[in-house]
């Protein structure tokens, strides 16, 4: 391991600690980049479908999902190997996409105006459920008892309860909501809303809409909850930035500029690194939580767009 990644290992860190990898979908050059994520060293570039976005690791670990919206369909990495080991239909124009522990994986299809679920083992199609218009991305709470899916274009967002994969009811919110993410207890629901910059609070027990609060920036895309659930992250395509706010009192903490087309985050499990696709630039940028400044630029391919993070043992 070299200076530069022990350097940013937290401390207590052990050197054989699992390795994190970040793996980002870009759109226009058709492949996914693999970073180191705490050195910030490109590990591969890894050929897949035609317009991949949504990214999602499985629970157990080892691979990695890629939805190809052009070619409809999900590519399979291996996390360790960095090799594409298997792909499968996924419907038309898959975009967001989430597994669960039960080995399913759900996708929305923009295009159809539908949530696709399958069974990775069997790849196979479990079930199909009509949604809103344009859905953009699933996201599974933490405790696996609901997906849900926004809905771009009619404004909304649909609950599915995982279990018996079964519809549960919608919540209307702003216009054009994207990203969304569930608090560690799965009590609230944070919604952006692209088109009016705000995120949406929403009660999951009685999924009910109960506050939207403004971001200030333009073109809200997506959310992160830091891992004790002080800090909220949202990105702004428009504005080019990372905003942090108190999750508590919605108090602009910090405005971080990263450039054009800030989109899709994720984060390391301890909260420390934050990462986020900034498209125009054709970039990944790495965010010290700490001091909420740029600690890397990371070249990737054209017009990254998902992102995830994964552990390697």
């Amino acid at each position: 391991m070299s200076l530069a990644v022990l350097a940013l290992l937290p401390a207590g860190t052990k050197a054989g600690a699992a390795e994190l990898r970040v793996f980002v979908t870009n759109e226009k050059s058709n492949n996914v980049t693999v970073i180191e994520a705490l050195s910030g060293k490109v590990l591969a570039t890894i050929a897949v479908g035609q317009g991949p976005r949504g990214v999602a690791n499985s629970t157990e670990g080892g691979r990695v999902f890629v939805a190809n919206s052009n070619s409809n369909n999900v590519s399979v990495i291996d996390t360790a190997s960095l090799k594409v080991i298997d792909s499968f239909p996924a419907g038309t124009d898959p975009e967001g996409i989430t597994v669960d522990g039960r080995n399913r994986l759900y996708v929305a299809n923009e295009n159809e105006s539908a949530l696709t679920i399958i069974d990775i083992s069997k790849r196979q199609v479990v079930k199909r459920h009509e949604v809103g218009l344009e859905p953009e991305t699933a996201v599974l709470s933490p405790d696996e008892r609901w997906v849900t899916v926004s809905n771009e274009s009619s404004s909304d967002f649909y609950f599915i309860n995982a279990e018996p994969a079964a519809m549960a009811g919608k919540v209307g919110v702003p216009r054009n909501p994207r990203g969304m993410r569930l608090s560690a207890d799965s009590r609230r629901l944070y919604v952006a809303s692209e088109q009016e910059p705000m995120v949406s609070i929403i009660d999951v027990a009685q999924r009910k809409l109960i506050g939207s609060m403004p971001t200030g920036g333009e073109r809200p895309v997506d959310i992160v909850i830091c891992p004790n659930g002080q800090r909220i992250y949202v990105s702004h395509g428009r504005s080019e930035d990372v905003r942090v706010f108190d999750a508590a009192t919605w108090k602009l903490l910090a405005t971080i500029p990263v450039g054009p087309r800030a989109w899709w985050m994720t984060q390391t499990p301890d909260g420390k690194f934050l990462y986020v696709t900034v498209g125009r630039a054709n970039e990944v940028v790495m965010i010290d939580t700490r001091s909420n400044t740029i600690a890397r630029r990371i070249p990737v391919g054209q017009l990254p767009w998902g992102i995830a993070i994964a552990e390697v043992k």
